[in-house]
């Protein structure tokens, strides 16, 4: 067990340390009540980038919190009656939906998968904070500092994954009762975000999610890598930590650790015991929140990288929908 962690005993029982703002659960329901009265606009235009006869390949636009267009690839099988099954998928930090051909496995089983771009980030999503093109990172602590905790920038990013989940649920060819998500690091966040914020996904694998426990992050002296932005917010504008209990209360809104008990989805997680840069404890704080069916995959040797059948295992997970 690495020495800089709890031990896994401990980590069972975890509950984590960030605050929890005490109207969390209404700032949710009013956000998702604001995502709901959002006509989406929906369009789905063809492209061309990869041929194949197993998938249709589709451009599926939409229209997010805030007015922006947020992008994601989206494949039907070209054969086979429907309706049919739905993964929808969410790629780690500062990156995009990745190539068409990676999604094949699961369309050539017969589903229909999504794969978002996160706004503002490596894809083709709109943050529609000032300016367009890509913004990168910084994007935790977006909005930290506005009067209304409805700017931050991740409460955005999570009601995308939720109305994404709604509009491929209402495709003639998708059975709304057999949605599933997936997603690693900040995929795996979102993937924990979506299931919670839209109870009809059935089945939620992820894998190291990102996200979650902001304080013990910064207690542990990990907030690099990934969560640099945090120490960088403190460093910049609160150097004396004079407001520390103000500024991961508000961070708190967007822990996915308290957003893990609205999840009714079956759960997969998937940890690396030697992770650094999304601490265990911090997947834990979230994984012992969750009340319905769940079991976790524990690599004792690994940290923050590829883990030897993870997604051989997500997909026999994934694929019984």
């Amino acid at each position: 067990m690495a020495i800089f962690e709890k031990p896994l005993p401990e980590l069972y029982n975890y509950k984590g340390v960030n605050p929890r703002p005490a109207d969390f659960d209404a700032y949710w329901e009013s956000s998702l009540e604001e995502m709901r009265a959002i006509d989406p606009r929906v369009e789905l235009r063809p492209n061309a980038t990869l041929s194949t006869r197993v998938a249709e390949c589709l451009d599926l636009w939409f229209t997010g919190v805030g007015g922006a267009r947020v992008y994601a690839k989206y494949m039907r099988p070209r054969q086979g009656a429907g309706p049919h099954p739905a993964l929808l998928r969410f790629h780690g930090y500062t990156a995009n939906g990745g190539d068409w051909s990676e999604k094949l496995s699961y369309v050539s089983e017969g589903f229909c998968v999504a794969v978002l771009d996160s706004r503002g980030q490596g894809g083709r999503s709109e943050d529609v904070g000032g300016a367009k093109g890509g913004t990168m990172r910084g994007h935790i602590v977006r909005g930290l500092d506005d009067p209304d905790p409805k700017k931050l920038l991740f409460r955005a990013h999570f009601l995308d994954t939720a109305q994404l989940a709604r509009i491929v649920m209402s495709f003639p060819e998708v059975d709304p009762g057999r949605v599933g998500a997936f997603g690693g690091s900040q995929g795996g966040g979102l993937t924990l975000a979506c299931a919670a914020l839209e109870p009809r996904i059935k089945r939620a694998a992820f894998l190291f999610p990102f996200l979650c426990d902001y304080q013990r992050v910064w207690e542990m002296d990990l907030a690099k890598d990934a969560y640099e932005e945090l120490r960088l917010y403190f460093r910049l504008f609160d150097p004396r930590h004079e407001r520390e209990k103000e500024v991961f209360t508000r961070l708190g809104y967007i822990d996915c650790q308290h957003l893990a008990p609205r999840i009714k989805a079956e759960v997969l997680m998937f940890t690396g015991l030697m992770d650094t840069v999304c601490p265990p404890s911090t997947q834990f704080a979230a994984y012992n929140k969750i009340t319905s069916k769940k079991d976790v995959v524990i690599y004792p040797d690994f940290g923050h990288e590829i883990l030897p059948d993870y997604t051989d295992i997500a997909f026999n997970f994934l694929r019984t929908l």
